[in-house]
């Protein structure tokens, strides 16, 4: 999309929480996906591979969910309003027009 129009619309932002949010479900579904391989581990070292693996991916969930929470995009706390944000969301990709 154009940066003008982006900045018009408002568009720009929410392509910045999409990006973040799509960030978000990748490292949650990369913890989860080390966590079982760690159970699965073989040996040792593959074992102790993975968990430092496993950690970098948890420090990675920490930081983006940290950003998204930050910018007002992630309310894990609050289901009410994340609720709210997620319906908002809709109504705004519904409302685009086709491309």
């Amino acid at each position: 999309m154009n940066t003008i129009i982006e900045n018009l619309t408002g568009m720009d932002a929410l392509s910045d929480q999409v990006v973040a949010m799509d960030l978000l479900i990748a490292a949650k579904s990369g913890v989860r996906n080390y966590a079982m391989a760690v159970t699965e581990a073989g040996t040792p070292e593959v074992k102790e591979m993975l968990t430092r693996h496993l950690d970098d991916a948890i420090e990675m969930h920490e930081q983006v969910s940290a950003y998204a929470v930050e910018k007002g995009w992630y309310h894990p706390w609050d289901t009410n309003e994340q609720i709210q944000l997620n319906l908002t969301n809709m109504k705004t990709a519904l409302n685009l027009p086709a491309l």
